[in-house]
């Protein structure tokens, strides 16, 4: 188990030490309500008033939250950074030792890194690369001729697809699928038939990609998410898209195909981007949002109704289905009293999306 002073944390992460630099620290916890012998933190003001009554042996907080705080403390520029960086010392999920599982597959021909561990009924087929301090867990399938970078971790059930390849230092959680056939179809009289999809996915550094979360491969060219992004779970990325650096997307977002997303993107879950767009960079997509046309200048876009009583909801969804006739009546009104639109102002239409 590891043990650190609190002395210790302050000087590995250049932080300011309030307090008892003996304190011992053996792992992490919530603010409230707190454990002896645990460090937590509180990056949020409305967390405030759990200062005063914490368990927890050391609290990482930033400069304004100290003054008011008894108790040891470590403080920092941005208190949540430097606690996430601190709680990694403390996950012994990470560790493993290197070798490979006597029931794994593994081709005489693919190319296994140093220190690298294979588990259980994982498959990895002819021309593959397995970068050093890689961990494969059980049933994991890699493709022929795929690239895993060094210091990966792919845990228990993920698939990646033939010729698709993935950075240096990738996260890749339960279920996850890389390179799955995309949604190419070609209508006929006699129905639906199959476009072949060639590309294949192509992933930077440092790329995290949550459980059960499908990533299509492009149908001629490669569907890319660049260095740095973070996708949670269960998210569709159709083929051919692209995602920018240090993008974070939230669970449950569907990407149609073509759509390219920015660098430093933020999208809400359960949002929904249509097809052939373009994202620009620093953009924020709340929540639910529905997304059909190209978005370019910086700044936060929503759609859909926040959640409400549902006495009102209903009252709401009975006036906006009253619109079309209320518009009619209106313009009934204009017409008998020969009102015209003033200048720069043109009739209400109906968006070609809507």
């Amino acid at each position: 188990m590891t043990v650190l002073r609190l002395a210790e944390l302050a000087q590995r992460f250049d932080l300011q030490l309030v307090g008892d630099p003996e304190v011992q620290i053996s792992g992490v916890c919530a603010l409230l309500p707190g454990k002896p012998g645990l460090l937590s933190f509180c990056a949020d003001p409305r967390l405030r008033a759990g200062l005063a009554q914490t368990q927890s042996a050391a609290v990482v907080l930033g400069a304004r939250d100290a003054k008011n705080f008894a108790g040891n403390a470590l403080i920092a520029a941005d208190a949540a950074v430097a606690f996430a960086r601190i709680a990694a010392l403390f996950d012994d999920r990470a560790g493993f030792s290197p070798g490979r599982h006597a029931a794994a597959s593994v081709a005489s021909d693919a190319q296994i890194g140093a220190d690298c561990w294979i588990g259980s009924g994982a498959v990895i087929e002819s021309g593959a690369t397995i970068g050093a301090g890689t961990f494969i867990g059980p049933n994991c399938v890699i493709g022929r001729d795929a690239s895993i970078g060094a210091g990966s971790r792919l845990e228990a059930n993920v698939f990646v697809s033939a010729r698709c390849r993935l950075g240096a230092r990738a996260q890749v959680q339960p279920g996850a699928v890389i390179g799955s056939r995309g949604f190419g179809l070609a209508r006929t009289r006699e129905g639906w038939i199959e476009v072949p999809q060639l590309g294949a996915v192509i992933i930077g550094d440092d790329v995290e990609i949550g459980a059960n979360t499908t990533i299509d491969r492009g149908a001629l060219d490669d569907t890319v998410i660049e260095d740095g992004v973070k996708l949670d779970n269960q998210i569709q990325i159709a083929h051919n898209c692209r995602i920018g650096a240090h993008t974070a997307i939230a669970a449950c977002v569907g990407i149609a195909g073509s759509t390219q997303i920015g660098r430093r993107c933020l999208i809400g879950g359960a949002a929904g981007i249509g097809g052939h767009l373009k994202i620009g960079d620093d953009i924020v997509i709340l929540g639910r949002a529905m997304v059909t046309k190209s978005l370019t200048a910086p700044g936060a876009y929503g759609s859909g109704l926040p959640v409400m009583p549902a006495r009102e909801w209903r009252k709401l969804v009975g006036r906006v289905r009253r619109l079309p006739r209320t518009e009619a009546r209106v313009q009934a009104i204009e017409q008998q009293l020969k009102i015209m639109p003033s200048d720069g102002e043109t009739e209400i239409e109906q968006p070609d999306d809507f």
